[in-house]
């Protein structure tokens, strides 16, 4: 073993602590020298009362048990008792299995349950030492992990006592990013552009800037530029008077009704070029004329934009107003799809559902799998459409019924997943690979390969 690899394997494993529970003293006292060499501090017990006390007692990181603990014993039933006991106590501790030819199928099945690895005896030093070490450090990557989701959720929690959030459920980092910014930037009263696929929840945002604006008391009114006929997109903005075309009536558009308040124009990059113009003045001076009409009125109107659209795209092509494009993206917000931010799928699901139904955990993993390119609306109406398919209060992956779309693959490539996926994943599954590939969908082999090309060594 070269010197720089003993190095790194000894910084992996120094101040770890790991017990080992086995009859054989001869064994015990292996492991202690194996482990004490590499900087581990090594507690030994004879027989599973022993061990588990020891792990009542001490702060222990991984444990290395035997499957039999009586002479002559083979069938390694002592062996899972002790296991289940130790899972039973403390499910997120890895387990390594010693165990020989006679109860292989038995270790097998353990792992199934969610043991770490077994090795057999007589054990190789090298295969030992590197199942050892990739097992601890997962584990402290799982520690940094939930210290981070702590850390977020206080942060969410803390946003939250601060500001409005007009009821949105999210989890992801990059979402909160998006939150944060939208309270902020609330209160200054300058145009808001918010940016992103359909069905993202640009509006959830939108209701986040008018929640703690300066004019959360005053009127919010909503309108779906894309809905419209072109034809009658200005008259819906900025009213009409009697006569202004065949069968029109005086009355107030939708920018004298939000006078005072917020004013949301979805889908902004379906504005007509004279829609454009006329918009573009109200933003600069707060003045317009009803079609029909020669008399100036003045409003003062808080303007969210959203949109789908590439805007300067639309500029380049001559679609949309580069002056007007500035003149709302003051301050733009870009809200990401649900592709790219997967920690806010389950706690979405969850919310779309009644309290008294539970997702299944093969629904979980169907719901973590799939590629969502209709974004939260599309997640929304699955878990409406499971909610009613399903026949108790819980919902399995069949009751979602989530189709194979065209150009989005059911599972993540392996090329695509990063090393926090992966590591999220191993994470859910208590560091047990096989577990960990189901969840997202692969082969065992498949993540095996990607795990070593992001230098997360496997286990088994």
């Amino acid at each position: 073993m070269r010197q720089a690899t003993r190095d790194a394997l000894r910084d992996s494993l120094m101040n770890r602590t790991v017990l080992v529970i086995d009859d054989n003293e001869a064994v015990r006292t292996a492991f202690e020298v194996l482990l004490s060499i590499h900087g581990v501090r090594t507690l030994v017990a004879g027989s599973p009362g022993e061990g588990l006390a020891t792990l009542a007692r001490e702060p222990v990181h991984l444990v290395i048990q035997d499957m039999n603990f009586q002479r002559h014993a083979t069938s390694g039933e002592e062996g899972v008792r002790l296991f289940r006991a130790i899972r039973a106590s403390r499910p997120e501790l890895p387990v390594i299995l010693l165990t020989a030819w006679t109860h292989l199928e038995t270790a097998v099945e353990l792992v199934k349950e969610g043991a770490a690895d077994y090795v057999a005896k007589p054990w190789e030093d090298a295969r030992l030492l590197t199942s050892v070490r990739n097992l601890l450090d997962l584990q402290r990557a799982q520690a940094d992990m939930q210290a981070l989701r702590s850390e977020r959720a206080a942060a969410r929690s803390a946003l939250a006592a601060r500001h409005d959030l007009a009821g949105i459920v999210y989890a992801s980092e990059r979402l909160h990013v998006v939150v944060s910014m939208a309270a902020q930037v609330a209160q200054a009263g300058v145009p808001v552009l918010i940016t992103g696929p359909n069905g993202a929840g640009k509006e959830g945002i939108a209701d986040i800037v008018q929640a703690n604006s300066a004019v959360r008391r005053g009127p919010y009114v909503k309108v779906n530029i894309g809905a419209l006929p072109d034809d009658l997109i200005e008259a819906e903005l900025f009213g009409t008077e009697a006569g202004a075309f065949t069968g029109a009536r005086a009355r107030p558009g939708r920018f004298e009704a939000a006078d005072g308040g917020t004013l949301l124009l979805d889908e902004i990059g379906n504005l007509s070029a004279s829609g454009q113009a006329k918009l573009l003045r109200v933003l600069q001076t707060g003045e317009f004329e009803r079609l029909g009409s020669n008399q100036t009125r003045r409003v003062r109107v808080r303007v969210i934009a959203a949109t789908n659209t590439n805007l300067r795209q639309a500029i380049r092509e001559g679609r949309f107003r580069e002056d007007l494009y500035f003149r709302l993206n003051v301050i733009e917000l870009e809200v990401p799809s649900l592709a790219e931010r997967r920690d806010d799928i389950l706690p979405l699901a969850r919310h779309f559902l009644d309290a008294d139904l539970s997702l299944s955990p093969d629904a979980e993993r169907a719901l973590l799998r799939y590629g969502w390119p209709g974004n939260v609306r599309e997640l929304r109406n699955t878990m409406q459409r499971a909610a009613l398919l399903a026949d108790g209060p819980m919902i399995t992956a069949a009751a979602l019924g989530l189709p194979a779309v065209p150009g989005v693959p059911p599972a993540p490539e392996e090329a695509t997943l990063d090393r926090d996926t992966i590591e999220q994943a191993l994470a859910r599954c208590s560091g047990v690979v096989a577990h960990a590939a189901r969840d997202l969908g692969l082969s065992r082999q498949a993540l095996y390969r990607r795990m070593e090309k992001l230098g997360l060594k496997s286990t088994a």
